[in-house]
């Protein structure tokens, strides 16, 4: 199991360079753990991919039911206070902590692309890339 940021769900989803990284990965670990943030998060790439042309909205409300359907039993509710925590201390934004919050209840690694991220919390967070 591991926590899987919105970033590396896009890029499972969606066409990319990263694309073939994130399958890979699924692969091997197919469950991934997302806090409830993850589906709005989803939405808002989907619906830059439709402003920018890239995506109709039938298209983009197929792959938001579709990854809800996938991710659907692996939803978790974080606590505020330690997203929070996790915030203040660290300077990243409360909706990344609540990937890292998830990370440290379930005791699994977060998955992620962003550097920041990562370099905040490098005993927890993993590098799509370097995830192996």
């Amino acid at each position: 199991m591991i926590v899987a940021d919105t970033n590396v769900i896009a890029y499972l989803v969606l066409e990319s360079p990263y694309t073939a990284l994130a399958a890979d990965l699924y692969a091997r670990d197919p469950e991934w753990a997302v806090p409830l943030l993850w589906r709005s998060e989803l939405r808002s790439v989907l619906i830059h991919y439709v402003r920018q042309g890239h995506l109709s909205l039938s298209q983009a409300i197929r792959i938001q039911r579709e990854a809800e359907n996938v991710f659907r039993e692996h939803e978790y509710d974080v606590p505020s206070p330690e997203v929070l925590r996790l915030s203040a201390e660290s300077g990243c934004s409360p909706y990344d902590c609540e990937f890292v919050a998830l990370a440290h209840a379930l005791g699994v690694p977060l998955i992620t692309m962003d550097r920041k991220l990562h370099a905040a919390f490098p005993e927890t967070s993993r590098l799509l890339r370097l995830s192996r």
